[in-house]
Formats: C-alpha cells, structure tokens, sequence
C-alpha cells in the first residue's frame, strides 16, 4: 500500500505546487482529520473519488488524512508556485535579504486607474463582484512591478457587520454609514444581531470568491494578505452608525453597558476568525486585523475592551485552520493610536505588529526586546504629499530605526495611503527603501 504521505512523491511535489515557500522551518501539516469530519476515523472513500495525486497509486479504500485533505483542496484550486515569498519569511521572523514593501490601501483612489476600473459602481458593489475586485487588487502590484512585495484582496472591513444582518451604505466623500446603528441594549436589534446565526460562508462567499480568482491571476508573483477589522473597531462603527470624533455612542455603551458590550465584542471576535480562516482556504496566504478606533480607549479600556479579543483571534484562528486541514499562516495585528499598548500587543499572539507614526522606531524596537515579533510600518502617510527629499527623509528615518540585523520589519505607512496622492511618489518610497537596504 502506497503511503500517502510520503514527502517524496506526495507531499514536497504538491507542496511546489501549492506556493508553500515561505513557511517556517519544520513546519508540518496536520496529521488528523478534523473532529466530525466525513473524512475522519470511520468512514472509508473509494479510490474513484480522489484525483491524480502525481502518478501515486491510492488503495481501493483508505481513510484520508487533514493534510491529503488540504492537498486535494489546493490542487483544486490550481495555485501557481510563490515566487516571491519575501513577506512571508520576513513575517516568520526569518532573516530576510531587504524588508518587504507594501502599503494599507495600495488598490484605491489614488490610483487613475481604479477610477476607469470602479466606473459608476457602488464602493461595495466592486466589493462584491470578484472580478471586479481582483481586477482592483492587482492595480498596485501591476504598477509597481518589481517594487511591491504583497498583494491584499480589495474588500471592506465591514463586511461583516453586514453578514451579521446590519446595513452599511458607502457614501462618496463621507465613508461609511449604517442607517441603524445599535442605540442601547434594549432596542430589539441588539438581541437580533447578537442571536443571528450567521452563515460566513455564505453571506461572504463574494470575498472567497475574489481571494481565489486574484490569487489564480497573480500566478505567483507576490502573496495574497486577507484582512478583516478587530472587534472594536467595528463595534465603534455598529453603535456609531459611521465614523465620529467624539465616539460618543462607543462611549456610552462600554461604560454604561459592559457586559452586553462584551457579549456583542465577543460575537464579533468568532466571526473575525471564521472569516479569516475562510480566506486563508481561498487562498490568502497572511492574514491582518485592523483595530482602526484601538487609539480611542484609555490604556485600562484597551486592556478590558480590545486586547482579550484581539488575542481571541490570534489563539482560535491556528486551531481553525488546522480543523480544516490548513497550515498556519502569518497574523498581523494593527492598533491603530495605541501607541501605549506596544508592550502588551508584542504578546498577543501574532507574528507582526503593526504601528502608526506617532510611535517611535527606535523606542519600538526597544520595547519589544528580543520577542520575535515582526514590525509593521511606519511612514506618516501625509510624507507622500511632500517631496521627494521629504519622502527620502522619511525612510531613513525608518530604515535606522527598525532595519536590525537583516530581520523584523515590513516597510509600510503607518496608515493607509490617501487619495490625492501622486502614484509616483509612492513609487519614491518604494525605491528609496529598497536602495536604502539593499547591500
């Protein structure tokens, strides 16, 4: 009887196949079926139903592992082999020969060509039309070819606030907008959207979609990062009913009404890890949690209101992955404003810590010590409205503080780029970085 997961003929083949480079060292796959899966302990599949393997015989019945599991998922899929898996062994910890380049909002409205390709549609309707977004998605990386190191699926953070049952409109020129916030508790639809059993799979079918379809056109070329926002900031955007200075209604509801706060967070959280463990079988290949709205709690608040389940997250999402058969993949979190927690963020759980300009990258660096985790940004995107010089300035900046010892950084803005900016600035950043760098 052929072994099945003999790394010669099985395993290291399918493995080119799948785009695996870029994974930690002795990293290995599953060796179980999920718990209650059809493919676990007891039930036998017939050789019939199991595609060509590369040229192995499989017996007449056998009971399939997780990892023969993810093999047959990916082969379905047809992933081109990673090229360039520079982010990935940078995100690991690895040593790396240049930090990897890339920007929040890199697929957006500074580009001209994302006006031609959007036309008249809706903000979310080009969110969920798969071609549509992939055609977005690639923009950037299609741009600056040979300068962009990472692709991230064109889509919305909140995404999921809709899929719990609220509506969000995109307004031009003001962001988003939900018709009907949650007032208080007591309103009805708090209970509803707290008791909705909300289908993931299906209700964000359209970002899966979209996630395989660019990962398929990418061929390769640079990896595909999946993203969703952490649990308080979009809870901020479900009570807020939109974006707000004072978050008054944000406010309201954690110090007035803690436990049903903490009960709606905690919803929130097992639905960011659904999603992103469903976009990681799509095909992402890193995955980020936004907490856009982090800078608004008091150090204590953060503690008590975003930290327990941004580490929810980090903890649960591995375990899923591996219930579906999936290898780990790299995590990143992004506390936009909290500049306080550093500390205490190094230690949630995730590979890569991503932080805004008002941190600075030397005391970073400092703060985090010899903790293997990996730093994320940190350019004021406002440099890029600047000159040349200015942007250059920047990046030095940058480059002293956070490039140690060939490892533990991504070249990033602290936030995402802004519309008006001229694309060939950003290519300015791009080159100056990998100039700057690069022996």
């Amino acid at each position: 009887m052929a072994d099945l997961n003999a790394p010669a003929t099985t395993s290291s083949h399918l493995g080119c196949r799948l785009g695996m480079a870029g994974q930690p060292p002795g990293r290995k796959a599953p060796s179980t079926a999920p718990e209650g899966s059809i493919l676990g302990t007891t039930r036998e599949l017939p050789r019939a139903r199991l595609p060509n393997l590369g040229g192995v015989i499989a017996p007449e019945y056998f009971i399939p592992t997780a990892k023969l599991l993810a093999t047959i998922r990916a082969m379905e899929h047809s992933f081109e082999p990673l090229k360039n898996d520079l982010l990935l062994r940078a995100a690991w910890g690895q040593e790396v020969e240049r930090p990897p380049m890339w920007v929040m909002r890199q697929a957006g409205r500074y580009l001209p060509e994302y006006h031609e390709a959007k036309g008249n549609r809706d903000f979310f309707e080009c969110c969920r039309d798969p071609e549509v977004a992939s055609t977005l998605t690639l923009q950037p990386v299609e741009r600056f070819a040979g300068l962009l190191d990472a692709a991230i699926i064109f889509s919305d953070i909140l995404v999921i606030p809709q899929a719990m049952g609220m509506e969000v409109e995109m307004v031009d020129k003001k962001g988003p907008h939900f018709p009907s916030p949650l007032k208080n508790p007591a309103d009805g639809q708090y209970d509803q959207v707290l008791r909705r059993d909300v289908q993931v799979a299906q209700e964000l079918d359209y970002v899966y979609k979209a996630i395989t379809l660019t990962r398929k056109k990418l061929a390769g070329k640079v990896p595909l990062i999946g993203f969703c926002g952490a649990p308080w900031t979009l809870f901020c955007y479900m009570v807020e009913g939109g974006g707000t200075k004072l978050f008054a209604q944000s406010k309201t509801w954690v110090y007035k009404y803690p436990k049903m706060s903490k009960a709606l967070l905690q919803k929130i959280a097992d639905i960011c890890v659904d999603h992103l463990a469903l976009q990681v079988k799509a095909g992402a290949q890193m995955v980020m949690v936004f907490d856009s709205w982090a800078g608004e709690l008091s150090p204590s608040s953060f503690r008590e209101f975003s930290e327990p389940y941004l580490a929810h997250i980090s903890q649960k999402l591995p375990s899923k992955l591996k219930s579906m058969g999936l290898d780990s993949v790299p995590m990143t979190v992004f506390p936009k404003g909290a500049w306080y927690a550093l500390d205490s963020v190094c230690n949630l759980g995730y590979n890569v810590v991503g932080m805004d300009w008002l941190q600075d990258p030397e005391t970073a660096v400092k703060i985090r010590g010899s903790r293997n985790v990996v730093f994320q940004g940190n350019a004021d995107p406002g440099v890029l409205y600047g000159t040349k010089e200015a942007i250059t300035l920047a990046v030095e900046q940058m480059v002293k503080g956070f490039w140690v010892g060939k490892k533990g950084w991504i070249a990033n803005l602290g936030h995402g780029i802004t519309p008006g900016v001229d694309p060939d600035n950003l290519k300015h950043f791009f080159q100056e970085i990998h100039r700057l760098t690069t022996n």
